[in-house]
């Protein structure tokens, strides 16, 4: 195996999938929400870092062509486990939480059956934008769940009837309620539909990747 910075950053990469739910087991909200979303966009940035740095380096490796792609689902796998479990949002993400886990799982198993014919299955441009797009929307996902629970510190004690007058705009916003409910809403759409975008990227990989196997998987004569 060869050591170099775009290697040990893949393997930092990977490291860091399951530091993302250690965030939320020592931290309280929301400085558990800031350093995932801290933690989870410096390693999503690494993925295209050792990319290119790997081939502008020249140090391309069988080490990191397999990490990659295993970071890279560690991180959007955990990630949503993490999102599922902690967000307000949980309801309206299991289904495309749920399409994206079970594409990476048939996929991985495909390649698996595949063994020395797995090259069949090689990352395609599209299968990259998925991966760009998940990430994108789980940071949505993280900075949304940032933003609730300042909200949520901000009204603590305070009466319902001051917080629905200071939303509509009746009463003086002195702690910032407003920009405070609308980000966090914002960003639970956004975040929202960026993963149903994912999910249906994922799907059309997914689909294509079975398409290609299928002169693998047929019985003989």
């Amino acid at each position: 195996m060869k050591w170099n910075v775009p290697n040990i950053l893949t393997i930092m990469r990977l490291l860091a999938a399951p530091a993302l739910a250690v965030m939320f087991l020592y931290f309280t909200r929301p400085y558990a929400d800031w350093f995932a979303l801290i933690l989870f966009v410096t390693a999503a940035a690494t993925d295209w870092i050792d990319g290119y740095l790997a081939r502008a380096w020249k140090q391309e490796t069988k080490l990191g062509a397999m990490l990659d792609p295993i970071a890279d689902k560690a991180m959007v796998v955990i990630a949503l486990m993490v999102i599922i479990g902690f967000s307000s949002w949980s309801g309206w993400l299991v289904l495309p939480a749920t399409v994206i886990l079970f594409r990476e799982v048939f996929v991985s198993g495909l390649r698996e059956y595949l063994g020395d014919t797995a090259g069949t299955l090689k990352v395609t441009r599209l299968a990259k934008w998925k991966t760009a797009l998940q990430m994108t929307a789980i940071a949505v996902l993280f900075s949304q769940g940032v933003f609730e629970h300042y909200l949520g510190m901000s009204i603590y004690g305070m009466d319902d009837a001051v917080v629905g007058a200071i939303l509509d705009g009746t009463q003086e916003d002195v702690l910032g309620l407003v920009w405070k409910a609308h980000a966090m809403e914002w960003s639970g759409l956004i975040g929202h539909w960026l993963l149903w975008l994912a999910a249906g990227l994922t799907a059309i990989t997914g689909a294509d990747y079975l398409r290609k196997a299928m002169p693998h998987l047929k019985e003989g004569p």
